[in-house]
């Protein structure tokens, strides 16, 4: 199924991601992956599932998440979301 989400709030941060064709994140959504990444990391979570967490995303080949390796998505995500969290304490 194709990702029908919006997600054009982060697409200047999807066109700094490397592109990835290949492996396990082929043609998966990576700004999907980078909100996931975001909510874990603002929830400080600790054990993360990356095979769950790949097998959960919709494809996608719109916008600037087309080829975009949803790996660095979601450590992007992560970290984004952990250093949120310490700007809002």
């Amino acid at each position: 199924m194709a990702c029908s989400k919006d997600h054009s709030e982060i697409q200047t941060i999807m066109a700094g991601l490397p592109v990835d064709q290949g492996g396990k994140g082929r043609h998966k959504c990576a700004a999907c992956a980078y909100e996931l990444g975001y909510r874990d990391g603002y929830n400080l979570s600790e054990h993360i599932n990356l095979t769950a967490l790949f097998n959960s995303l919709e494809e996608s080949q719109a916008k600037e998440q087309r080829h975009k390796s949803p790996h660095a998505a979601y450590a992007q995500g992560y970290y984004d979301g952990v250093k949120d969290f310490y700007l809002n304490r």
